[in-house]
């Protein structure tokens, strides 16, 4: 079992999440945050810390390539462990339709 981060985190990327995280399980793209599956250890507490509520556990239903895209870019994006100022634009972004198509970057962040 897992969480997974959805396309709402893209262009608002609020990170206190992985202020929470016992095992420090999220990598940072240029966009947004994504949770390796394999070190995630379903604790959940990130979830009620996201704002744009886009951390979902594997056992709620979302679209599964979100699922895909956290695995593939865990592995390729730095890690991040402390709190960072979110996306200039977050508030604004939070809810708006269609960010993956129009946003998604799959450049790694600046990590810790």
């Amino acid at each position: 079992m897992t969480h997974v981060v959805l396309e709402n985190c893209i262009r608002c990327k609020y990170t206190d999440c992985v202020e929470v995280c016992p095992v420090d399980c999220f990598y940072e793209g240029e966009t947004m945050l994504a949770i390796h599956p394999d070190e995630c250890i379903d604790c959940g507490v990130c979830v009620p810390e996201c704002p744009a509520e886009a951390i979902v556990p594997d056992s709620e239903p979302f679209d599964p390539v979100w699922l895909d895209i956290n695995r593939q870019y865990a592995s390729q994006w730095p890690n991040i462990t402390q709190k960072k100022t979110p996306a200039v634009d977050a508030d604004a972004m939070n809810g708006a339709p269609g960010k993956y198509g129009q946003f998604f970057s799959p450049e790694p962040g600046t990590g810790d």
